[in-house]
């Protein structure tokens, strides 16, 4: 057990997406926050985006959502019918995942933020990690890269609206049904990817497994436009901020250049995609599995390796010695 008390399962000390206190021998809450600010114009795609982004920590730790609150700081300005908007947005989608919206806490502030306050539950046993990595097992990733250089273009006026259109739709689906499918492989360990962006939330599962993540920049699945938008220098200031504090346990294989290195694997994501390790022999037949689910953009993107120092080196394979795509 890890925290203060003795009935913490999952505490402070790894960094995980929520926590977890055992209730019995058979039940444990999974208790988890988070809120955001707008990507993008649209109140009720935002109140859905901002609780798919907080939901999505509780199925990151093996869980199911029973119950959410929600957290609203209001500028004064802002008319009663866009809060409704918001508040109306996330209840969908509190809905869609089997939960139930049992009340709030809204203040006026100087800056719109939107997200919940959300409870699970787990059985103790079966508890997903950050940590749990072992060497040769696979990394798995469910949702496409890139949102982060979407939001920034939006707010340029550089995105066509068909475009934000399709990221919206993105950021709103639920990690549930790829939790639900991933759970028969028996995951060594899980998180979800968002604002630290990929290459921050796998050195965060590399620091509390132990070991090395490779990713295989070839294999990761991207937003259409994001590589373009990337190369046009669409960056954002947690980009950059990612960057910089990653620098040393984030490296750069030698060889391997342009933005697919050194500007996706640190855009930060709102509301992204499960990244879950598993026995490398499985991760074909899971990701067969999660598209069939629905899941279409499901691949395994890179390998945990033994290493005397945890990190994570951002490699191009060119298709060898990986494990299957599952394509």
């Amino acid at each position: 057990m890890t925290g203060a008390g003795k009935d913490v399962v999952v505490g402070l000390d790894t960094a995980d997406d929520a926590g977890v206190v055992r209730l019995a021998d058979d039940i444990a809450v999974v208790t988890t926050a988070d809120f955001i600010t707008p990507p993008f114009d649209d109140p009720r795609g935002f109140g859905a985006i901002a609780a798919a982004n907080a939901l999505s920590d509780v199925w990151a730790m093996g869980g199911e959502p029973i119950a959410a609150i929600n957290l609203c700081a209001l500028p004064r300005e802002v008319p009663t019918e866009i809060a409704r908007e918001i508040l109306a947005g996330a209840a969908d989608k509190v809905r869609e995942a089997g939960a139930a919206t049992v009340g709030g806490h809204t203040v006026v502030g100087p800056e719109l933020l939107f997200g919940l306050a959300v409870t699970g539950r787990v059985h103790p046993g079966r508890v997903w990690r950050n940590g749990g990595l072992r060497p040769g097992d696979a990394l798995v990733l469910t949702k496409p890269l890139g949102c982060g250089l979407y939001v920034t273009a939006a707010r340029a006026g550089r995105l066509a609206a068909s475009e934000v259109q399709r990221i919206s739709e993105t950021m709103m689906q639920l990690n549930a049904v790829a939790k639900r499918t991933l759970e028969r492989f028996a995951p060594s360990a899980a998180t979800d990817v968002t604002g630290f962006g990929l290459a921050g939330h796998a050195l965060g599962m590399a620091r509390a497994s132990g070991v090395r993540v490779r990713l295989d920049l070839a294999s990761l699945p991207l937003h259409p436009e994001a590589l373009r938008l990337a190369e046009e220098g669409s960056t954002c200031r947690g980009e950059r901020e990612n960057r910089a504090c990653l620098a040393g346990e984030v490296r750069v294989a030698s060889g391997v250049e342009g933005a697919l290195a050194h500007s996706i694997p640190f855009d930060p994501q709102t509301s992204g995609g499960l990244l879950v390790g598993l026995d490398a022999r499985a991760a074909a037949e899971a990701v067969r599995a999660l598209r069939t689910a629905g899941v279409e953009s499901a691949c395994v993107v890179g390998r945990a390796e033994a290493s005397a120092t945890p990190e994570v080196l951002l490699d191009r394979s060119e298709g060898a010695g990986w494990p299957p795509h599952g394509s």
